[in-house]
């Protein structure tokens, strides 16, 4: 996988979006479905070996994780005047997560991050 898989995002999204189907509310799933596809764009973009997502879903909580093959850590940082599309992912993460973070799996690492099911 490279930047060429960059492609791959859309199905991503929909296939967490089947498995949100009967969990939380529409905004809890647009939400996760938005972050999922900042980590997956992050991993393809910044590291270019690929990633591997996994989602667990239990009645009050959402885990995702994306696992890429690079050991670096993310950096967060706020784009220039002239980087209208790139730099915002992981402050979306932030903001919009309940919590995140990252964490070094052998010869990379995981990004992930958890939402909480609202009360019904």
């Amino acid at each position: 996988m490279g930047r060429a898989d960059i492609t791959a995002v859309p199905e991503v999204r929909r296939s967490l979006r089947e498995l949100l189907r009967h969990w939380g509310r529409p905004e809890t799933t647009d939400a996760a479905e938005l972050l999922t596809s900042e980590l997956v764009t992050n991993a393809l973009i910044h590291t270019d070996h690929g990633a591997v997502v996994t989602a667990r879903v239990t009645p009050g909580r959402l885990r995702v994780e994306v696992r890429d093959f690079v050991p670096e850590p993310p950096r967060p940082h706020l784009p220039e005047c002239g980087e209208r599309t790139h730099g915002r992912g992981l402050f979306l993460v932030q903001a919009l997560a309940d919590e995140w973070g990252v964490t070094t799996h052998g010869m990379g690492k995981v990004v992930w991050f958890e939402l909480s099911a609202p009360a019904a």
